[in-house]
């Protein structure tokens, strides 16, 4: 099926104000993160913002919908993005977007793909080499398992049995020379690959609406997510402030690190006689939120 175009017109219509790119012209900015992993931003939709403003226009733009500089001044816009951050009011956020290259441990991509959100493109060891780049904790970091949950913990775990570990890791990266010469032998890539560890490096391509992006924060920012893929979170946090820093401040001021109430918690504040219910986990967090409330 032919579609005829020809008789469409295009206009194209400068902006009205001066613009500047919000990335400072620059390709990429990066953040190394552990030894051989990284975090960089590639690109930023919208791209250029009027002088004086930042990214976070778009959202004030989407929200009025309206175009421009308007009448509104800066402090109104924020005013306005932190009313849409507590009502959780999203839709206006989405409006912004972000394109990273991350380097990580495929046990972090593991946990990470479970975010549903984003647009992603990993690198592929069915048709490319894997590259000689592993993970490994120091000593001085390894953590014992938790005995509250299915987590680790913050405490240490003593020397000797890190040692052992980090022994046990250097085995694993051992396995690394067996298989380069498998491929050499001709076994394929496809096939050699699914003997290495999860501590070797994957990478991908990974593009997510700024709505997206901060609920994804929230979550591996916070102090039950693990280290590792903590690590990369808060490597993304420092590169997106400075492109949205109105909705960061918000993001930080609302949503990181708050607490949130069910309706049987909010009734045992008022009635002061404890969480109506026999579900020990849900005991167990409402102690847990107590004491963050300082009850």
């Amino acid at each position: 099926m032919n579609v005829d175009v020809s008789n469409i017109r295009i206009e194209k219509k400068e902006p009205e104000g001066e613009m500047f790119d919000v990335m400072g012209g620059s390709a990429r900015w990066e953040v190394k993160v552990h030894d051989h992993g990284l975090v960089a931003l590639c690109d930023v939709m919208p791209r250029m913002a009027p002088v004086g403003k930042t990214a976070d226009f778009a959202i004030v733009q989407a929200a009025r919908v309206s175009y421009g500089q308007g009448t509104k001044q800066v402090n109104e816009d924020r005013g306005l993005i932190r009313y849409l951050a507590r009502h959780r009011h999203t839709t206006p956020f989405e409006m912004v977007e972000f394109k990273f290259h991350h380097v990580m441990p495929i046990f972090v991509a593991r946990q990470w793909i479970r975010h549903r959100t984003a647009n992603v493109n990993e690198y592929s060891a069915r048709y490319s080499v894997v590259k000689d780049r592993f993970y490994k904790p120091s000593v001085q970091s390894v953590r014992k398992q938790s005995t509250v949950n299915r987590q680790g913990g913050d405490e240490l775990i003593d020397e000797m049995t890190a040692k052992e570990f980090c022994d046990y890791l250097d085995k694993a990266d051992a396995l690394y020379a067996d298989y380069e010469k498998l491929l050499e032998k001709g076994v394929s890539r496809e096939l050699a690959r699914i003997g290495l560890p999860v501590n070797a490096f994957t990478e991908w391509y990974w593009k997510c609406d700024l709505h997206n992006l901060l609920h994804f924060l929230s979550l591996r920012m916070d102090a039950h997510a693990q280290q590792e893929i903590r690590d990369y979170a808060t490597a993304m946090f420092a590169l997106i402030q400075p492109i949205v820093p109105i909705a960061a401040e918000a993001f930080m001021d609302y949503h990181l690190g708050a607490v949130q109430l069910s309706r049987l918690e909010v009734e045992a504040i008022k009635s002061g006689q404890g969480l109506k219910t026999e579900n020990k986990r849900e005991n167990a967090e409402w102690e847990e939120k107590k004491k963050s409330l300082g009850l």
